[in-house]
């Protein structure tokens, strides 16, 4: 891997191209990340750089946190990511990742964490078909059985039953940089990305491209 970047959602919009075609793009804010650590396979076993992201106030950072960011010379951060570049010698500690990174027309893997939706039914949650409607069933919405008594005597895991739906880690592959704003840092990308608005979106160069 050789282009990464943290951004923050701002959110949806649709653009034209010169044929008058329409693109609906997420806009990605993005950065500009500092890079606060290097790390090399002689002292940590890997090579790496750690980036910074979001300024965050002095005092709502720990002193081991400041005093690692006092070490590389930039402001404390609020988000904090390694990526294992393969050219991660040739970056410096305090140098900047810009949006330029990436390319118009350049496919990207987006991870984010979902929207949180809060406690949900398995029919809302996993799409599992609803009981009789009529007839006085008083099944309406119920998950059904979940697993023989005696034997095995216990629910399998991940059985598709009610809890908590959303809130996790989703990663969209193969999207597509539509347009690079240089200089707003923002990168607008076709398509959806997971996530609510204001929340961390990590860019990465795709896997499958």
């Amino acid at each position: 891997m050789k282009k990464a970047i943290l951004t923050t959602k701002v959110g949806m919009t649709q653009i034209f191209n010169e044929d008058g075609v329409l693109t609906p793009v997420t806009v990605l804010q993005a950065g500009p990340c500092v890079v606060t650590q290097i790390k090399t396979v002689e002292n940590d076993g890997y090579a790496a750089i750690q980036v910074g992201f979001v300024d965050k106030k002095e005092k709502a950072t720990t002193k081991p946190q400041k005093g690692h960011f006092d070490k590389a010379g930039v402001s404390p951060k609020k988000f904090v990511k390694e990526f294992r570049f393969e050219n991660a010698e040739e970056y410096k500690v305090g140098q900047e990742i810009k949006a330029d990174i990436f390319a118009e027309g350049d496919k990207i893997d987006a991870t984010a964490t979902s929207k949180g939706k809060g406690f949900a039914g398995g029919i809302k949650r996993h799409g599992l078909a609803t009981g009789p409607k009529t007839h006085g069933s008083k099944y309406h919405r119920h998950a059904g059985s979940n697993g023989a008594a005696s034997d095995p005597s216990k629910v399998f895991k991940g059985k598709k039953m009610a809890g908590q739906m959303g809130n996790k880690q989703v990663t969209v592959q193969n999207l597509e940089v539509v347009k690079i704003d240089v200089e707003n840092n923002i990168i607008l990308v076709k398509g959806s990305v997971p996530g609510p608005k204001k929340s961390l979106v990590v860019l990465k160069e795709s896997v499958k491209a």
